[in-house]
């Protein structure tokens, strides 16, 4: 077999294969998470490079490896996104005013 040696075995326990196929079939679920998903269910086949199983999983090389790195550290809470930095919001998530705030805004 020619190229590179996978640098990690990934191994699912019967839990985290359903779980995952669940991700699959659910239609409420963010894209990225049944992307991720798949890519580690495609892996656990042995046939199966990084390679070809990021392309078919719509992931570039580089992202799946980090999936794969983060699932094999923290278990599928790794699989979801991270908190990102940005502006706070304005309005409440919850519908009302943020602090500091009346609700209204001035037109003009």
């Amino acid at each position: 077999m020619r190229g590179r040696k996978k640098t990690f075995v990934l191994r699912l326990t019967d839990r985290q294969r359903s779980e995952l196929q669940r991700w699959l079939r659910s239609t409420t679920l963010p894209g990225g998470l049944v992307r991720r998903a798949r890519l580690l269910l495609l892996l656990e086949e042995p046939a199966m490079t990084l390679k070809q199983a990021a392309q078919t999983a719509g992931l570039a090389q580089r992202h799946a490896r980090k999936w794969v790195q983060r699932f094999l550290a923290e278990g599928l809470a790794g699989l979801t996104d991270r908190p990102r930095p940005g502006r706070r919001p304005v309005f409440s998530p919850r519908g009302g005013a943020a602090a500091g705030q009346d609700g209204l805004r001035a037109t003009g």
